[in-house]
């Protein structure tokens, strides 16, 4: 079991913060020149390309102001369709992402590198507009030890104060609670209270993290519920903003999804879906809870299994052309990476990491994480060892570890093999910005005037009993 650390001053060992294969990587040139990028500049880009987009509009969504979900990741999949129209598609959005220790400098004294933009730009001006309780610092996970030591670590050098990194795992000893509203630290036999807490919690944070708090809590767990880490939420989410954005000329693009599906009824759905489908357990995330089936003995694989909540949601397979879901919109394939020595293509996602300033979303990190087996015309093996890009691998319980020899990093070696240029990775950034502010926007219905969370709401847009038993209200 893992203890509270008291991280102080002057203790950054970038060692200790990246993969050993990012420590020494060049970013490679045009990822370098995307993060110079400005606003305007991407606008005038974008909608040059695409001219039925609102140039307007598309600026003043890059300068938007988060009012609950400042920092995010999205999940995506460079696909392609029969006519050879290429996209960025959404998977999810996280609401406490990795891709701090993946990424090269972006310059020889870049020491912090995408730890210190974050601290800096996003977490600490927020602090400034806040009214906070007294008290310390903290970094508070359950997972991920290499970037949250990182955080903390560049949290105390920048403020000089000292940082408290706090192990918060599920079914665990808990080291904090909250009294009235502030967290409180139980270190040494003293209540230590916590003004701000950096949140790197990805386990079902709502069933010991309230909802709304006065300690600031970088992202809070209503933003979890909100769609950061609610698959079946987000979903709803992206289809209220796709709505709004409707005569911009943008949309959010997201694979055909079926919602509030039970587990009777998923058999059906599949079958819409041309037998192909993908199966997610809305809140599960690192690769859990998700299931491709590709035939029946996988479909009955599923059922078999004992699940924790009672909702799912259903969504079209993207996988090679021959054996892909064909869906309302046609049938979508990934493009895949360029062909190797062996001419193998495999599936690669990309993360695009995003974080709030005052001036609007600044890009934090890119990493791509390819498939174990490659992409063929004949599926011959397990579809997940073919679709699933998922690094993270769970050993059990709280107990993790990542598969680095499919991480793909931004450097002159990996990226020229994921295929993608400059406007590709425009076109990610911005999918993921409209699918940040589209959670932010839902998290923003979810709480009442007076600052309260609205639980009648939530449960009317989702109304899985096993899920609103977790929730910690307050």
């Amino acid at each position: 079991m893992k203890k509270i650390e008291v991280i102080t001053p002057d203790h950054f060992e970038a060692d200790n913060h990246f993969y050993p294969k990012a420590l020494n990587a060049q970013l490679h040139p045009m990822v370098s020149h995307f993060f110079n990028l400005d606003h305007e500049r991407v606008a005038k880009r974008y909608t040059h390309l695409n001219p039925q987009v609102d140039k307007a509009k598309l600026e003043e969504i890059l300068k938007y102001q988060s009012k609950h979900f400042y920092w995010g990741g999205a999940d995506l999949f460079y696909v392609t369709t029969e006519s050879g129209r290429r996209r960025m598609v959404v998977l999810e959005t996280n609401s406490c992402p990795s891709g701090q220790k993946s990424m090269p400098p972006r310059s020889d004294s870049d020491d912090y590198r995408g730890y210190r933009y974050l601290i800096e730009n996003s977490f600490l001006p927020l602090l400034k507009k806040k009214r906070l309780p007294k008290g310390s610092l903290a970094v508070i996970y359950d997972k991920n030890y290499m970037e949250v030591s990182g955080y903390a670590s560049t949290l105390a050098d920048i403020t000089g104060e000292c940082v408290y990194l706090i192990p918060h795992m599920d079914n665990e000893e808990q080291y904090i609670h909250f009294d009235q509203g502030v967290m409180q630290l139980n270190y040494n036999g003293q209540q230590v209270p916590i003004r701000a807490a950096y949140r790197y919690v990805t386990q079902k944070p709502w069933n010991r993290i309230p909802v709304t708090s006065k300690t600031f809590i970088y992202n809070s767990t209503l933003v979890c519920l909100a769609g950061g880490r609610n698959k079946l939420l987000a979903n709803k989410a992206y289809e209220f903003y796709n709505s709004e954005l409707a005569s911009s000329g943008l949309k959010i693009n997201m694979p055909e999804t079926i919602k509030d599906v039970s587990k009777l009824e998923i058999p059906l759905w599949v079958q819409k879906f041309g037998g192909k489908a993908v199966i997610k357990n809305p809140y599960s995330n690192a690769g859990q809870g998700v299931y491709t089936i590709t035939d029946e003995k996988e479909l009955n694989a599923f059922l078999s299994e004992e699940h924790s909540y009672d909702q799912f949601i259903v969504q079209s397979l993207i996988g090679h052309y021959n054996w892909s879901s064909t869906g309302t919109q046609g049938r979508f394939f990934h493009v895949g990476t360029v062909p190797n020595k062996k001419k193998n293509i495999y599936i690669a996602d990309i993360r695009m990491m995003i974080y709030s300033t005052p001036n609007g979303f600044i890009p934090c990190a890119i990493y791509a994480r390819r498939a174990k087996s490659p992409l063929n015309s004949e599926l011959k093996t397990s579809s997940w060892d073919v679709l699933g890009t998922n690094l993270s691998i769970k050993k059990g319980e709280n107990q993790w570890e990542s598969d680095v020899s499919r991480l793909m990093l931004m450097d002159r070696k990996d990226f020229n093999a994921l295929g993608v240029g400059i406007d590709d990775l425009i076109e990610a950034y911005i999918q993921t910005v409209l699918s940040v502010i589209a959670i932010d926007k839902m998290a923003q219905n979810l709480i009442n005037k007076k600052g309260l969370f609205r639980q009648k709401l939530f449960t009317s847009l989702d109304n899985d009993k096993a899920l609103l038993s977790e929730i910690m209200y307050s």
